[in-house]
């Protein structure tokens, strides 16, 4: 790995993290197209590495650090995140590089100490609006918390203005590019809106006051430098980013109906075809999604701008299809908030899954607008319910979405 270099991203900043072509699962959410660790190196007076990389991708960080400078010439440490992947390296580089001091959040101190017990040196901790001097560079902290961890913090450049965002405005996308303006923007907004539906959701009342902060904070940015994804220098892409950002945390809702259903014999996927029908014939947009063919993620994506799901599953030894579990188990962890709901399915003897996915919606604060169930092959009547089922959904769309 002594051949990789690093990537200049302004006047002593450099990328030096690593790229991870092959991963496609993050814990639980399907990553596609890969990702990026994001590791940065601040060549100043004091030598500072602002997080590291997952474990594993030591080599290709250190690689990268001593294309530019002798690594054992770092000083400081910066940790803005303490999950895995971008503090899984964190014990290796302190036993390697050996820096003069290790910077946290107060919550980041804490969260390092219980995840690496072989960390001897003092991790310091950094106040909500610190700064500290790297000589000829000013480094300033800006805490953000459950944004999306309780450790989570800003880093600030203040003399080149440029953020290290951690978590925020990232996205999985392993790329040979580094920046923003060298790859489409259909990407880009496509991979934000991924990695926001999967990650970031949960904490859209955060992110609302997040940004309602750096515009209160005064601070301008020439570059924005997530720990995932590319790095943002085109301040006119950025900005599209921030307006995304405010419209998914604040639920702009589209007149769109998600449907998600698995199948065993073919019945309950016969009555999503008569309720995705329904829902057409009012006008409203409307996503089919078999499990069978997405994953929790996919529905997951469609789910941040929807108005309503429907759910569809059959009966199997007395409990709701596992697939349907699942995933209503995934989106109801992630809180999307989605005003309305509908139920069907088939069954053979016993019938549980519309209870089952019932206490799921209920669970969710959704209103439920009806539900159809089918025993075995839907007939005439089951078929007309389902076609009134998803007309009752996209009338009450278009009735309360502008």
């Amino acid at each position: 790995m002594q051949n990789l270099k690093a990537v200049k991203i302004s006047e002593t900043v450099y990328w030096v993290g690593a790229i991870d072509w092959g991963v496609r699962n993050f814990h639980g959410y399907t990553t596609s197209r890969g990702t990026t660790y994001n590791a940065f190196l601040i060549v100043a007076d004091k030598i500072t590495l602002v997080d590291t990389v997952k474990h594993g991708f030591f080599s290709e960080m250190a690689a990268r650090i001593a294309s530019v400078i002798d690594p054992s010439k770092i000083d400081y440490i910066v940790s803005n995140h303490a999950e895995p992947d971008h503090s899984g390296e964190l014990a290796a580089a302190i036993n390697l590089f050996k820096p003069e001091k290790v910077f946290a959040s107060a919550m980041g101190v804490k969260a390092l100490k219980d995840h690496y017990r072989e960390i001897s040196q003092e991790i310091i901790p950094v106040k909500d609006g610190e700064s500290i001097t790297l000589g000829n560079r000013t480094l300033k902290f800006m805490e953000t918390r459950m944004l999306h961890w309780p450790d989570s913090m800003f880093t600030y450049l203040v003399e080149e203005e440029l953020l290290f965002s951690q978590d925020a405005f990232g996205m999985h996308l392993a790329s040979s590019e580094r920046f923003d303006d060298e790859l489409d923007w259909p990407l880009l907004s496509r991979q934000a809106r991924d990695y926001y539906a999967n990650i970031i959701t949960l904490y859209s009342p955060h992110v609302v006051k997040l940004i309602e902060k750096i515009a209160a904070s005064g601070l301008s940015f020439k570059v924005v430098a997530p720990d995932h994804g590319p790095i943002w220098r085109d301040m006119e892409n950025f900005s599209k980013i921030v307006s995304l950002y405010k419209e998914w945390a604040t639920r702009k809702l589209r007149r769109k109906a998600v449907i998600i259903y698995d199948t065993m014999w073919h019945s309950t996927e016969a009555m999503a075809r008569y309720v995705e029908d329904g829902i057409k014939s009012t006008g409203v947009k409307v996503e089919t999604m078999p499990l069978y063919a997405c994953s929790r993620s996919d529905v997951a994506d469609e789910m941040i701008d929807a108005a309503a799901i429907v759910v569809g599953a059959p009966t199997l030894n007395n409990n709701i299809y596992p697939s349907v579990a699942d995933v209503l188990t995934y989106i109801r962890g992630l809180k999307f908030m989605t005003p309305y709901a509908a139920a069907f399915g088939s069954y053979g003897w016993s019938g549980e899954s519309l209870k089952q996915i019932r206490e799921y919606l209920d669970s969710m604060s959704t209103e439920v607008l009806g539900e159809v169930k089918s025993k075995y092959v839907p007939d005439e009547a089951v078929q007309k319910a389902c076609f009134e089922l998803g007309e009752t959904i996209g009338n009450k769309i278009k009735e309360t979405i502008i």
